[in-house]
């Protein structure tokens, strides 16, 4: 498992245009719109806010990688190598909260 390959076809796509990368703060606006629309459609689905006449319910599955792909090109444009963080995030939730929860019984 890797985000290196996610990471790096990212880059590919966005180095083909002279914009490049957002700056860091419209891309966290871009990343809140892009929460906000998978917010919608969890409502659509799972919440008491149905979709108002001729509405689409809305993808959840594509909200939340649109989602994934601002955070990679985040990642890219602060040199963040994303497999490294995730180690450690996970690391840190294996030790910090290895009894926080009730583990199931196999």
């Amino acid at each position: 498992m890797s985000f290196r390959p996610m990471q790096d076809e990212v880059d590919a796509w966005i180095s083909q245009f002279e914009e490049g990368y957002f700056p860091p703060l419209p891309m966290l606006a871009r990343l809140t719109e892009e929460v906000g629309e998978l917010a919608r459609a969890l409502m659509h689905y799972y919440g008491g806010k149905k979709p108002k006449e001729g509405e689409a319910h809305g993808d959840v599955g594509e909200e939340i990688v649109d989602a994934i792909f601002v955070l990679i090109c985040l990642a890219n444009s602060l040199n963040i190598d994303l497999d490294a963080r995730f180690a450690q995030m996970m690391e840190k939730y294996r030790t910090r909260d290895a009894e926080r929860w009730t583990k199931k019984r196999v």
